[in-house]
């Protein structure tokens, strides 16, 4: 299916350093973007710097550069880590629960979006990480990877269950119903005038529904 497979354009993406390996070298990478994740949540996009990364994390600027090319390539670091995370929580759901059918998927959307929820409020700077997806341009594409890929793997989850419905158009739903996942999760740190469980439970309710339509 093209529309779920297309590469996404990013000219400006940062060159990404290997990912660790050796325990150490593991603790070091993880550590520092923990620090990023903090600082990004204290000064935002514009004002992080590697700078200040090395400062707060007690690193030379030489030792950071070995792992991210510069303050991009950290946040491109930050925003995968996330994404990683929230969608082994929907693969690890949708295992559980496609077995059983379309109504034990539906009945679980609200499980689904608590479970990202909570990891999101696990991550250090999750929220701004989320942002800074959103509005730098070197940064879309890890935002729109992720998200195809999810769509693709519910896809494949769902199809089967949905057999009268047009396969381009179920990838369609499944895309908008990811975003709006997402959107709810901002909307947990952001909106004060909804209670949590109300917003989750409408949330699911419209997510349920605009599948189905």
């Amino acid at each position: 299916m093209a529309r779920s497979t297309a590469k996404v354009p990013s000219p400006a993406t940062p060159a990404r350093r290997p990912t660790p390996r050796q325990d150490r070298a593991v603790q070091t990478y993880e550590r520092l973007l923990d620090v990023a994740g903090e600082l990004l949540a204290e000064v935002g996009v514009e004002r992080i710097s590697t700078n200040l990364i090395c400062a707060r994390a007690g690193m030379t600027p030489p030792a950071l550069y070995r792992y991210f090319k510069d303050k991009y390539a950290v946040l491109e670091a930050l925003g995968r880590r996330l994404m990683d995370r929230q969608n082994a929580e929907l693969f690890a759901w949708l295992d559980r629960h496609a077995p059983d059918g379309l109504e034990a998927l539906s009945a679980a959307v609200e499980e689904l979006l608590r479970a990202t929820a909570r990891v999101t409020a696990s991550e250090p700077g999750a929220i701004w990480t989320l942002r800074a997806l959103h509005a730098v341009p070197q940064l879309a594409h890890v935002r729109l990877e992720s998200h195809r890929l999810v769509t693709d793997r519910m896809c494949e989850a769902y199809a089967p269950l949905l057999p009268h419905m047009d396969r381009d158009v179920l990838w369609r739903r499944l895309r908008i119903s990811v975003e709006l996942g997402f959107a709810v999760d901002e909307m947990l740190t952001e909106e004060d005038r909804i209670a949590r469980d109300d917003l989750f439970a409408d949330a699911a309710a419209l997510l349920r529904h605009a599948l189905l339509l």
